[in-house]
């Protein structure tokens, strides 16, 4: 398995540079997190994945490969769009698929030539395909690609982590191109230790979001 590639070079950049950021990563200590190099199949995988469980997706998944071996546009092609929805994806996401095959053996998606481009280029042209937003593309530079320096405003779990590791109450864009500005140019080393945050490794930290209607509600025992 591969790994998302970072080292002391970077953490001490991250310390240096913001303290309470520092404090969080000496406590979880050294974040190993899977990468998938093969841009095709990280595409079709971020796509099953949209709006569903993590579970899900590892589900449909493996159904996936068990079913087609390798990942690929011809036995994306070849499998076709019942195939794939018979799998347990709905048939837009099988459709998105089958699009994404079709352009990568025809070539109208270059699949070698995007590595070499920007990652707003590649962003761009990620968001070009259909079930592919920006939120999308910015994974796929991260978890794919291994770019250096990405933080996703877009990503609900991100913004909970810097809520939760900077007490503030809302990280609006302003405050979040703060944040990434400081952590250049290794944010996305930051960004593995605030999805760490949020999903709740450091015992003490909370979120810090004014609570809804519905949770002050309940809170004082109103239905």
């Amino acid at each position: 398995m591969v790994y998302f590639e970072y080292g002391e070079t970077e953490l001490s950049y991250l310390r240096q540079k913001d303290r309470r950021l520092g404090e969080v990563i000496d406590r979880i200590g050294y974040i190993d997190r899977a990468v998938d190099t093969d841009l095709f199949s990280a595409i079709v995988h971020h796509i099953i994945g949209q709006q569903i469980s993590t579970k899900a997706q590892a589900t449909i998944w493996q159904r996936m490969r068990d079913a087609l071996g390798e990942v690929n546009a011809e036995s994306i092609l070849a499998a076709g769009v019942p195939e794939l929805q018979a799998l347990g994806m709905t048939f837009r996401k099988a459709e998105y698929i089958t699009d994404l095959a079709q352009k990568a053996r025809d070539g109208a998606f270059d699949l070698d030539g995007i590595w070499q481009k920007t990652d707003g280029e590649v962003i761009r042209e990620l968001s070009s395909l259909k079930g592919v937003g920006i939120w999308t593309a910015e994974m796929i530079l991260l978890f794919c690609m291994q770019r250096p320096n990405v933080l996703s405003f877009g990503d609900l779990a991100i913004q909970r982590g810097m809520r939760m590791i900077y007490h503030h109450r809302k990280i609006d864009r302003k405050l979040f191109e703060k944040y990434r500005r400081r952590l250049s140019p290794y944010c996305s080393v930051a960004s593995l230790y605030f999805w760490a945050a949020a999903g709740g490794a450091v015992p003490g930290l909370k979120d810090h979001a004014p609570k809804s209607g519905a949770d002050c509600k309940k809170k004082a025992g109103i239905r």
